[in-house]
């Protein structure tokens, strides 16, 4: 799409020459250190930088163009070179925002938003690489779930050659920190189909419970088009009662233990960490799935794609197929063999109580290994109750019968303490690490051939740095 036809998107003004005006992004930035040569700058105002104070770097860099505010332009008398290549406008999320809305609007094709507390990352891959045997999927990269990344994907239709009409769908990640945040990211982009996996503890520092969480999670149903779907978990209380939300819209319902539209029986995990097989139910039939990712939850994860999956006409088989040929994404239960005979479960993109206990028992149904060992770095956004629930993960950890829990970093300290209530004051089972460095020191040190390493922890805490210190020490087999 035309730079021009981007500005009369975004409400903005400019002074674009003819050539620019006819010119095409290659993609959007909102990150300056992140910028290529042809990329359009949006500079947003964050809470600790304002992307305005990198415009002329970013121009240096070869943006073709920058989206800004006037009166944010640091040193304004030092762009007037640049003149021809600003877009103003009033706020630069509300214009980035809008542009996606219309790019929306104007596609007319099925929006799926996915959200959760625990694997909505995850729901999200599945769902679109189920989708892509039915289409070209458009689908969130990475976590860019937030008020800023939605735009970011929606961006990706219209920049680098790309035109809208070449998606038939777009699977789009929903994230919330607040009350208000799905509901806004779902007036950008309003789903045909909406999926809720879960309900968890995931930020109660701004909820305050559970209860508060499920409400926050709701705007996802609430902001479903009228005649569209559903996709709700049956298995969890707080997500199967959303269903009274809504009369104008279908419920397609997912689940193990509950009745179920999409569900999954005979569960068994792989004893080599190769994935899970079950049968899949789908209102259309059954079919055996092999899934290549490891644990119960992702039962869960892949149920709800299936869901969506079924909702756009796929059969039982097609499902499977497609669930047969998925892959873990980056940190999120990636299977590393060392040389040496030890292998670890990279699952350290985030951790929250559910995320985490559900990782643990992963690791416990793998079987063959000596030890099973578990990394778990602090929980962040748990707020008051923080304390209590890592020292509950710790008791539930080593009630599971773990042989060694190593905790990293603040709160992670309750998660020993916890543990410590249930084996007692053993040091050889339990070890508390101020950093991710010191816990990989502590597992070089002691890792024995046939040890299997969980590594789970919160994004600002970096366990991944374990894995790193690993992989340097040991060797990729």
């Amino acid at each position: 799409m035309k730079l021009s036809e981007i500005a009369r998107l975004c409400g903005a003004s400019h002074l674009l020459n003819d050539r620019l005006a006819g010119t095409e992004p290659a993609g959007f930035a909102i990150d300056s250190r992140a910028i290529k040569p042809g990329d359009l700058f949006v500079a947003i105002p964050g809470e600790r930088v304002d992307g305005h104070q990198f415009v002329r770097e970013v121009f240096e860099k070869g943006a073709c163009a920058a989206i800004v505010v006037h009166h944010r332009l640091p040193f304004a008398s030092e762009l007037g070179g640049y003149a021809d290549k600003l877009l103003f406008v009033e706020n630069t999320l509300c214009a980035f925002q809008q542009m996606a809305a219309r790019v929306i609007a104007r596609w007319h094709r099925p929006v799926v938003g996915v959200t959760a507390s625990a694997g909505k990352t995850t729901i999200k891959d599945l769902t679109a690489h189920c989708l892509t045997a039915a289409g070209n999927v458009l689908k969130s990269l990475g976590n860019l779930n937030t008020g800023y990344g939605l735009p970011l994907t929606v961006s990706r239709m219209i920049t680098g050659g790309a035109k809208p009409g070449d998606f038939d769908f777009a699977v789009l990640e929903m994230g919330m920190s607040s009350f208000g945040e799905i509901a806004r990211l779902v007036d950008i982009a309003a789903p045909e189909v909406g999926v809720v996996g879960n309900v968890g503890a995931a930020h109660l520092e701004f909820f305050g419970s559970q209860e508060r969480v499920a409400r926050a999670k709701a705007e996802m149903v609430d902001g479903v088009k009228p005649g569209g779907a559903v996709a709700l978990n049956a298995d969890d209380p707080l997500v199967i009662k959303m269903r009274e939300r809504r009369d104008d819209v279908a419920v397609i319902t997912f689940g193990v233990e509950s009745s179920a539209d999409v569900a999954a029986s005979k569960i068994e995990g792989a004893s080599d960490l190769s994935g899970v097989q079950f049968v899949l139910k789908t209102p259309d039939g059954e079919a055996e799935a092999n899934l290549p990712l490891i644990g119960r939850h992702n039962v869960y994860n892949a149920l709800a794609a299936a869901a969506v999956a079924h909702y756009f006409g796929l059969s039982a088989e097609k499902i499977a197929d497609q669930l047969a040929t998925a892959t873990p994404a980056k940190m999120r239960g990636e299977v590393i063999r060392f040389a040496n005979g030890v292998t670890v479960i990279d699952d350290s993109y985030n951790s929250n109580p559910q995320a985490l206990l559900q990782s643990v028992r992963a690791l416990l149904a793998a079987k063959s290994f000596n030890r099973r060992i578990v990394v778990a770095g602090e929980m962040l956004e748990l707020g008051a109750q923080g304390p209590e629930l890592h020292r509950q993960c710790g008791r539930e950890i080593a009630a599971m019968g773990i042989d060694v829990l190593i905790g990293v970093r603040g709160l992670a300290s309750e998660l020993v303490a916890g543990a410590l209530e249930i084996v007692g004051s053993s040091t050889k089972l339990t070890s508390f690490c101020e950093t991710p460095e010191q816990a990989a020191d502590l597992l070089v040190a002691g890792a024995t051939a046939n040890d299997l390493i969980l590594d789970k922890g919160s994004r600002g805490v970096r366990t991944e740095k374990v894995v790193e210190k690993l992989k340097a020490a040991f060797g990729s087999k």
